[in-house]
């Protein structure tokens, strides 16, 4: 095993039902204005693009990973290969760590966040489809830790999780965050990567450059990108992932600052 700390102190496990919540209220305090509507066909001309009735100078697209603003744009961009896909249950146990703790089998990982007094989230992250309990087995240690608590909620899944898009623009339409492409969850950078995507999309705007946004989005996420491709192919193969962790643990100098990149 090997462990690290963030260098700027700890950080926040939360559920995303709870982030959601947070964000709304905000948006809500600060008077935005927020439309319940479904966006199917999207009309554009020079000067402006329309969707869902709404008529605007500029779309920002952060309709997630399977986007389907980005299919009806026409971007979607088909992924060779077998895709991963992602399974997660939280379970009402008391955190036995203040870490988030990364269990590696050959059939894929587990990620274990602490996300409350007693609330523990496990996510499973593999190319093998197989029921979750299934993956769990792969894990024993983490099983009987998990084994007297009965799952506080279902099984939600998602995938697969390699996604690309052609293009990061289309006309007067950006997209932003996993709409835009997406690697994998494995080092667990999406909403991180959401917020500078949106933010650079708004910079490029703002100076009236919007022609500037995909080399904008090509530096923004670069580090993300070859990071998460180099694990990835690392977790696709058992024997490389013990040699990572073996290594990780005689050089935890080094595994502290691959963990800091990633802040």
């Amino acid at each position: 095993s090997a462990e690290a700390a963030f260098r700027g102190g700890p950080g926040a496990g939360v559920r995303r039902t709870e982030l959601h919540a947070a964000l709304h209220e905000r948006a809500a305090a600060l008077g935005i204005r927020t439309v319940a509507a479904k966006v199917g066909e999207i009309r554009q001309d020079q000067h402006t693009v329309t969707a869902a009735g709404l008529t605007a100078r500029w779309l920002i697209a952060a309709d997630g990973l399977h986007s389907p603003l980005r299919r009806v744009l026409g971007l979607d961009h088909p992924v060779p290969g077998p895709g991963r896909y992602g399974l997660r249950r939280h379970y009402p146990l008391a955190p036995w760590t203040d870490h988030v703790e990364v269990h590696w089998s050959r059939h894929g990982e587990a990620y274990v966040t602490p996300v409350g007094e007693r609330l523990v989230g496990v996510a499973v992250l593999s190319r093998d489809r197989r029921p979750y309990d299934q993956h769990l087995a792969a894990f024993p240690a983490l099983a009987a830790r998990l084994a007297d608590g009965p799952g506080a909620t279902p099984v939600r899944g998602a995938g697969p999780l390699r996604q690309r898009a052609l293009r990061r623009r289309a006309g007067r339409v950006l997209l932003v965050g996993d709409a835009a492409g997406y690697v994998d969850a494995l080092t667990g950078e999406g909403i991180a990567l959401a917020v500078a995507t949106a933010t650079a999309a708004v910079d490029c705007l703002s100076a009236g450059r919007p022609e500037d946004y995909p080399r904008r989005w090509a530096r923004v996420t670069r580090r993300y990108r070859l990071l998460t491709a180099a694990l990835l192919g690392a977790a696709g193969h058992p024997s490389s992932g013990r040699l990572i962790v073996a290594a990780a643990h005689r050089a935890p100098a080094v595994f502290r600052t691959a963990v800091r990149a990633l802040q």
